[in-house]
């Protein structure tokens, strides 16, 4: 079942059916924050509790947020309506049974054109940031990404990404470690700016985005993948390359 829902909303939802949905999250909006500030979260519920209408106790409806992107990264983030479902795609990103594929436009030009990504990672403590460390550091956790150039621009190559783990950041910080930083990312070494620029980091966009996610129906068991289109960002990159 497919939906496009935009308009107050200001997102677009890809596909419902039951207590699943798939929307498509602009950068700079946050999945989730504390409340009262915008987020992709508020958003939903508001969207879930207009569909509803007025619940008798007041309550607002639920929602399960099973996985997370940065706000500086856009693209397509599954919801759950119900706590079943929530904890049955839980399971499946535990497992490593998603299947994440984003597209990245990174400096230099990636050699080979395909291969595997295999780090250490571990957050850096109190910061949002994350480093690669020796595999024997007592906070190590494994970090694998499969990735294909799609394409070699003048000084840069735009990347299809299969992520295997999910570790913060993992994306941003593998291509970094590498000489290949995100275009736009800052925080790992970029030297360009990606969409509209902005004086507050916190509104920096950059140039990766979830394309697209595979998973389990929680309910009918069907395999289900769910495109999402590039933003407004990425018009630029895109004509560049046709």
């Amino acid at each position: 079942m497919a939906i496009i829902s935009d308009g107050c909303l200001g997102v677009s939802i890809l596909w419902r059916d039951g207590p699943v949905l798939v929307v498509n999250k602009p950068a700079r909006l946050p999945t989730q924050a504390p409340r009262g500030i915008d987020s992709l979260e508020a958003r939903i519920r508001d969207y879930l509790a207009q569909c509803r209408g007025p619940d008798p106790r007041g309550n607002a409806p639920y929602l399960g947020i099973p996985h997370r992107l940065d706000r500086c990264v856009s693209g397509a983030v599954i919801f759950a309506t119900d706590r079943k479902a929530a904890r049955k795609l839980s399971r499946q990103f535990e497992n490593r049974h998603i299947v994440k594929i984003y597209h990245a436009l990174v400096a230099g030009h990636v050699s080979p054109a395909a291969g595997t990504w295999q780090d250490f990672l571990r957050k850096v403590t109190d910061q949002p940031h994350s480093e690669v460390v020796p595999e024997n550091h007592p906070e190590a956790a494994l970090a694998v990404l499969h990735y294909e150039v799609l394409r070699q621009l003048a000084q840069e190559s735009l990347l299809s990404i299969r992520l295997e783990t999910g570790r913060m950041h993992q994306i941003r910080v593998q291509a970094a470690a590498r000489g290949f930083p995100v275009r736009g990312d800052l925080d790992y070494g970029s030297t360009q700016s990606f969409g509209q620029s902005s004086g507050d980091p916190r509104d920096r966009t950059i140039a990766l985005h979830a394309c697209q996610i595979g998973f389990r129906h929680p309910v009918s068991h069907e395999d289900i993948r769910v495109t999402a289109p590039f933003p407004p960002e990425w018009a630029g990159t895109l004509a560049a390359m046709e």
